[in-house]
């Protein structure tokens, strides 16, 4: 518990909030491309650099990566405050019988959840822990609670290599890959670029699906110890409930914002024309990020049943994403810096020299925990650090693919250590970063012994 009130103590006091970081990263690059790219006596270099962070900023197709990340949280959320999502949620919790069970049936409800979509399983986790929090207090269950919300957050240790994973499903997308690396690499690096790095040979690839299988068991192993060893704690929680407008009072057109058929029906032609338009990329188990979130549209309005009730989630949700809005802009600026001042080559060709073919991909795996920490967001690190991961691994011929996996297991695990995700389980659960903390550093030590022998061994 010293550790954990340590860490706690350590990010409270000395991290800032995500956004200061941003700024700061901002700064830092715009001094070390200053002083460390080319000489401080050329009048026009800092104009450049000035150039070059502008530009990154404005970057249209990163841009629209920024808003499709924040589709996919905003949607996801939205999905779990839909009816059936809140039955699912009840049919799990009936369940409860002790805290071992408990933690293994949030635990793995969660990480399912998530491997599907991330924002869809951050919001399911907290609402699920909560509830079985609910329900244990009202029958008298004994329970450890920080236990549980923890395991509603350990989602966040296997989101990057699921389906919504920002790296692998952004790199599926025809041109990405050349889009970012057009001013990193050389015409003889870009010719060696794929089209696209299909989900085929990321997230559904047998590797991933192994070492996620494997953290899936062993988290749930750990976590029913865990509720064995444990003792209960005092809850003190009233009915958490998501409220959407009556239908009371409606007048003329507003009848149609609560119409079921309007809203079955326009969702089943969403639905239909995600099958016609992407059946064949779903046969190959490519996902792009455009595909995931029409097909989450669409299902969010059939699963609400009337478009009040979906814009009530909407407006619930979108406060998630005020740190994307904000800070992927920034994200990309520092990318613009790097990638045009000849930074990211500097650290690719430092990384080249101390890594092997096979060490590449666990030093990877480290510098992305690290930089996690101060960016705490897998598509702004993937703006930041893709490139360099990426001219890394063609340098010294390390499959793509598994170098695009080994940031994506990196990032995800420092999650447990961040607690900037954590931020919407503690609102909904009302617990404190510093309860939870002795549990999700342990996953992230098993998860991070598990993740490194699965870059090793494939």
């Amino acid at each position: 518990m010293r550790l954990t009130k340590f860490i706690a103590h350590i990010f409270r006091r000395y991290l800032p909030s995500p956004f200061t970081i941003a700024v700061l990263l901002t700064l830092l690059t715009f001094a070390i491309a200053f002083f460390f790219t080319s000489s401080s006596v050329e009048q026009n270099h800092l104009f450049a650099i000035f150039s070059y962070w502008e530009n990154g900023i404005w970057n249209n197709d990163l841009l629209v990566f920024a808003y499709q990340m924040m589709l996919i949280l905003v949607l996801g959320h939205v999905l779990v405050l839909s009816k059936p999502m809140k039955g699912v949620i009840s049919s799990i919790v009936k369940h409860v019988r002790n805290t071992s069970n408990a933690a293994v049936l949030v635990v793995v409800s969660t990480m399912m959840v998530s491997f599907f979509n991330w924002g869809l399983g951050l919001i399911f986790g907290a609402l699920l822990a909560r509830k079985v929090g609910e329900y244990a207090q009202g029958n008298g269950i004994p329970l450890n609670y920080p236990l549980i919300g923890a395991c509603g957050y350990a989602g966040l240790m296997v989101w990057h290599g699921g389906i919504s994973g920002s790296a692998p499903i952004k790199v599926s997308e025809d041109g990405h890959l050349k889009s970012l690396m057009q001013f990193v690499s050389t015409d003889e690096w870009l010719t060696k670029l794929p089209v696209s790095i299909s989900t085929s040979s990321t997230v559904f690839s047998l590797s991933n699906i192994l070492i996620f299988t494997v953290v899936l068991i062993t988290i749930s192993l750990l976590v029913f110890y865990l509720g064995k060893r444990t003792a209960p704690t005092k809850m003190d929680l009233t009915k958490y409930a998501f409220k959407a407008r009556s239908k009371e009072g409606l007048v003329g057109a507003e009848k149609l914002d609560f119409s079921r058929p309007l809203a079955l029906t326009f969702g089943v032609l969403i639905l239909l024309v995600f099958l016609i338009q992407y059946l064949p990329a779903l046969r190959k188990l490519n996902i792009t990020p455009n595909m995931l979130n029409f097909f989450m549209l669409g299902l969010a309005i059939i699963l609400h049943g009337n478009f009040q009730s979906f814009l009530a989630a909407v407006d619930s949700a979108i406060k998630d994403v005020a740190g994307i809005l904000i800070q992927f802009p920034l994200y990309f600026g520092v990318m613009g810096i790097m990638a045009n001042s000849g930074m990211i080559d500097r650290i690719s060709n430092f990384f080249v020299t101390i890594s092997t073919d096979a060490t590449l991909p666990i030093f990877t795996f480290f510098s992305a925990g690290l930089v996690n920490v101060f960016v705490p967001s897998g598509g702004g690190q993937w703006a930041i650090q893709g490139p360099l991961v990426i001219q890394s691994a063609l340098q010294l011929n390390v499959p793509l693919p598994k170098a695009v996996m080994a940031l994506a297991y990196g990032d995800q695990i420092t999650n447990m250590l961040q607690p900037f995700w954590a931020l919407p389980l503690l609102a909904i659960t009302k617990l404190r970063a510093k309860e939870i903390l002795p549990y999700t550093l342990l996953f992230m030590l098993v998860g991070s012994i598990i993740y490194i022998v699965g870059l090793l061994l494939f």
